[in-house]
């Protein structure tokens, strides 16, 4: 008989309780089953495990669920600044682990969990679903081919709406002790689609931000949008009561813990920049110029891929209305040649298909990775990093380096070769 592997969720929130919770409970079955459930709210926990159609132990110390239940893996859906701890406990407990992105947000928390890894043999993956996008892996392919020659530049520019992009100045991402800011907590996606697109390392890393929108530049503002005097005359007025997951696993846990889930994107005092925009030159001598903007009318992103022989470039835009079934056009332009257009149906599942393929790879055993997109601790390093050294350069007003950032690698190999 096949062997299920044994796993226990830590963090019950939206992503928790969806992607790495009912999601695998009833497509993944065939594979893995869920254990334990583990958060510092017990109600939302509950509530987490209803949604997921569960009855599982939960607890709300993970020393303790690690020590009772003794998991093959241990997937970690908390707030990021929280990450590391967990990760290293999971392993010196014996299990592998799957982090949602970022990994974590400091260099000395990078160094604590790759030491970890080191020392027990355990595996860490973390979740770059774009990676596993079709239209990605298209690019890849295209890339690896030569067929644009020698990479020189590229022009990278993303776009939150004013629904998603203001979703992150309601939460606990608002504060970069939490996140790291955007440049780690929403960047790493960009920072390693780059890394793996161009297979090298970020060297140099120049930006310039700040917060142009959302808190004290504000109209107005309140503590949250349910008890909020400005509710009818904000264009950000979110109802929780709208949305029935939400509401049931934040606003009654919201008195356990007091972390509401619609809290006001003007606060005061929120202090991650909006409006980012970086250059990035890589250790192959390819330059990136990369912009994140949060408040626009579309959701997405442009890339293009600038080479001696020619460009490659892609609009992609979620829900695009001009495509029928939903698809991504790349543009394949050769300096000598035709203009080729190649058309990339989306697939199955959230992130253009990218969240079916990623947890097929990590959680089917056997699966072919020719194109290297399964991303490991050293993956989830490097985009930190230079996530961090943005948010170091936008504040200094200087350029910054990735070694800079890593200082002494007190005998871990991270910048030195490619594991």
């Amino acid at each position: 008989m096949k062997t299920k592997t044994r796993f226990a969720l830590v963090g019950t929130g939206h992503r928790g309780s969806t992607m790495w919770g009912r999601d695998l409970v009833e497509r993944w079955g065939e594979h893995v089953e869920l254990i334990a459930v583990c958060d510092l709210n017990a109600l939302r926990a509950e509530r987490s495990s209803a949604h997921m159609g569960v009855s599982v132990p939960i607890y709300t110390d993970f020393d303790e669920l690690l020590r009772v239940e003794r998991p093959d893996l241990v997937i970690v859906c908390t707030r990021d600044n929280t990450h590391d701890d967990l990760i290293v406990k999971a392993m010196e407990a014996g299990a592998n682990v799957i982090s949602e992105k970022p990994m974590t947000t400091t260099a000395e928390k990078i160094k604590r969990i790759l030491d970890a890894e080191k020392r027990t043999g355990k595996r860490l993956d973390v979740s770059f679903n774009y990676r596993f996008a079709p239209t990605a892996a298209k690019i890849k392919e295209l890339l690896n081919s030569g067929v644009i020659g020698d990479v020189t530049s590229v022009d990278f520019h993303w776009y939150l709406n004013t629904s998603h992009g203001a979703d992150y100045f309601r939460r606990w991402h608002a504060f970069a002790e939490n996140s790291g800011s955007l440049f780690v907590h929403k960047a790493t996606h960009h920072f390693d689609l780059l890394n793996w697109y161009l297979d090298s390392d970020p060297q140099t890393v120049s930006a310039f931000a700040d917060l142009k929108h959302y808190g004290r530049k504000g109209p107005f503002r309140g503590t949250r949008c349910r008890t909020c005097p400005h509710k009818h005359q904000c264009d950000y007025f979110f109802d929780i009561s709208k949305e029935p997951l939400l509401e049931s696993l934040y606003e009654a846990p919201s008195e356990v813990d007091g972390y509401v889930r619609d809290a006001c994107v003007f606060r005061e005092e929120i202090d991650i920049p909006d409006t980012m925009v970086t250059a990035i030159h890589y250790k192959n001598g390819v330059d990136v110029s990369y912009s994140l903007n949060t408040y626009m009318p579309i959701e997405g992103h442009h890339i293009a891929f600038n080479g001696h022989k020619g460009r490659i470039e892609l609009r992609q835009y979620e829900k695009q209305p001009w495509t029928e079934p939903p698809a991504d056009e790349i543009v394949l332009m050769k300096n000598f040649g035709d203009v080729e257009r190649i058309w990339v149906p989306h697939s199955s599942g959230g992130h253009y298909g990218g969240d079916d393929r990623l947890r097929n790879m990590l959680l089917k055993p056997g699966l072919n990775d020719e194109l290297r997109q399964r991303a490991g601790a050293r993956a989830g390093a490097m985009s930190v990093l230079c996530g961090i050294a943005a948010l170091q350069s936008s504040r200094t007003g200087v350029p910054v380096s990735i070694a800079e950032v890593w200082g002494d690698d007190n005998g871990l190999n991270l910048l030195d070769g490619r594991p």
